[in-house]
């Protein structure tokens, strides 16, 4: 199994297993008070998830953009060995093959660099979210604080079948991720 989908699986099975812990019988269960959160609803409302994910979004577009232009670089080369091939002396011919096989990888390696799997955009990414992961994990560890909570789940994951709307920690996060902002101690 790869090590993203061991990533992506790992939070559903621990919040699976959190929840049997939470619903099991005796002493466990009459002293865990449980809450949730909808992550999906936070990075579509929360405003720092949206500016960070712009700015990824700006910067991959500057990268396709990239990759176009060598794509095209390709392209043109490969018109110009096919066209011109038959009137080339040899030496010219390899010199046009050779530019063109240089510009096939320097096209490849871009595209491995930037989307391969440890490539910059899956950094870049990683980086972006971390920060705003940081601050929304902070903000939810409050929240559940304030309320003497001892366990909160995420509903944007589909572990979460059916919650009484009551346990929805959603707004309240977001109400103090956007304290946090005004205050200037997100950062």
């Amino acid at each position: 199994m790869s090590g993203s989908r061991i990533r992506r699986r790992l939070p559903a099975a621990l919040a699976t297993l959190a929840l049997a812990l939470a619903l099991a019988p005796g002493a466990v269960r009459a002293e865990t008070r449980i809450g949730y959160i909808d992550s999906a609803r936070i990075f579509q409302e929360y405003k720092d998830a949206q500016e960070a994910q712009a700015r990824f979004d700006r910067q991959v577009q500057g990268w396709r953009d990239e990759a176009v232009e060598k794509e095209k670089l390709v392209g043109q080369l490969r018109g110009e060995v096919r066209d011109q091939s038959p009137i080339l002396s040899a030496l010219k011919r390899q010199e046009k093959e050779e530019a063109l096989q240089k510009a096939i990888g320097d096209y490849e390696k871009f595209v491995q660099d930037i989307w391969g799997p440890q490539g910059r955009a899956a950094q870049e990414n990683e980086r972006a979210t971390g920060e705003v992961v940081q601050r929304i994990r902070a903000a939810v560890e409050k929240v559940a604080a304030d309320k003497g909570l001892g366990l909160v789940l995420d509903a944007a994951g589909g572990v979460i079948i059916y919650a009484d709307r009551t346990l929805d920690l959603t707004a309240d996060v977001l109400q103090e991720l956007s304290a946090r902002s005004q205050g200037g101690s997100t950062r």
